[in-house]
């Protein structure tokens, strides 16, 4: 099977899904085209997902569909943007067609729900890597960005925090048991918080989707911005499933410092949070606070635990 007929077979159909409507041209040309109706700004990123680094090796394709997109498509909800297209850039060691029709399926499955069309990319032949990039757009001015933290503002999270990170141990059970089943569940399927992102527009202050733990990414808001903040360990929202795997100490420090989670972090002033709709309010966590100065501090029930530092570094040694 030769390349163009591998893209034509498995990816062409998943053109069909997501905003449709905003694609001039999708896959078959050179480029694609994509329209940005007046008002709006086009809001883009990129993530490279490598076999060995970002997912384990012989990884389910069907799995890593989902995973890759979803993992990309988180950027958008930390931008508060509304989801429109992708492009893949597929590296491949061989053209399987069990292994693509099975990556296809779950590529096309998340594209459907997160409602991103595949407007265009490249296949090519190497060490398995995907590379994605989605688009998004936001009404002008709106992209909710990483600066705007200031002194007070609440420190807030979406969902529970620690189980995609805590589930990299269960990878090659055989039989998992409930509890780790609920967190292999959120290492195999993501789920980018794209309409909580949405519903932020105008209300967060500055936002970033917790990839690579929540030390590390809250770090980016406090360094971007200029500030510091305390955070209350004992409100951290973790599952009871973590919490009976690893101890509750356990089920801190992941919530901390593990990766893969795709929630949300968000700064949010205490005006903004009481404006909030309910429905967005019941899906954050309030677990600190903004405050002068610079770098992270953990409190437990009011009492310091001091300075810290954490989280995933692709070249820390």
């Amino acid at each position: 099977m030769g390349e163009f007929e591998l893209i034509r077979r498995y990816f062409f159909p998943i053109a069909e899904a997501g905003n449709t409507s905003a694609i001039l041209l999708g896959p078959g040309d050179d480029c694609a085209i994509q329209r940005v109706e007046p008002g709006l700004d086009l809001v883009f990123s990129v993530d490279a997902l490598v076999e060995g680094v970002h997912f384990p090796p012989d990884y389910d394709p069907e799995k890593l569909g989902w995973r890759g997109l979803a993992v990309a498509a988180s950027d958008l909800a930390a931008m508060g943007a509304d989801p429109v297209c992708f492009t893949l850039a597929l590296t491949l060691p061989d053209a399987n067609p069990d292994w693509l029709q099975a990556f296809a399926r779950g590529l096309a499955a998340a594209a459907a729900h997160f409602g991103l069309a595949l407007a265009g990319g490249d296949t090519t032949r190497g060490p398995l890597t995907l590379s994605l990039q989605v688009h998004g757009t936001v009404p002008r001015g709106q992209a909710i960005r990483r600066t705007g933290a200031k002194a007070g503002d609440y420190v807030c999270v979406s969902g529970t925090l620690g189980e995609a990170g805590a589930a990299l141990n269960y990878l090659d059970s055989d039989n998992p048991g409930p509890d780790e089943q609920a967190l292999l569940a959120r290492y195999h399927y993501p789920q980018p918080r794209l309409d909580l992102g949405a519903s932020l527009r105008g209300h967060a202050s500055a936002a970033v989707d917790i990839s690579d733990g929540l030390v590390a990414d809250l770090g980016h808001i406090l360094e971007a911005s200029g500030v510091g903040a305390c955070i209350d360990v004992a409100r951290l929202p973790v599952l009871a499933a973590l919490k009976r795997l690893v101890g509750s100490e356990g089920a801190v420090n992941q919530a901390l410092n593990a990766g893969d989670d795709y929630e949300l972090c968000i700064t949010i002033s205490p005006e903004a949070w009481e404006d909030l709709p309910e429905d967005t309010r019941g899906q954050l966590t309030i677990i600190g606070e903004v405050r002068s100065g610079e770098g992270l501090a953990l409190t437990r029930d009011g009492q310091s635990e001091g300075p810290v530092a954490g989280g995933y570094d692709h070249f820390r040694t």
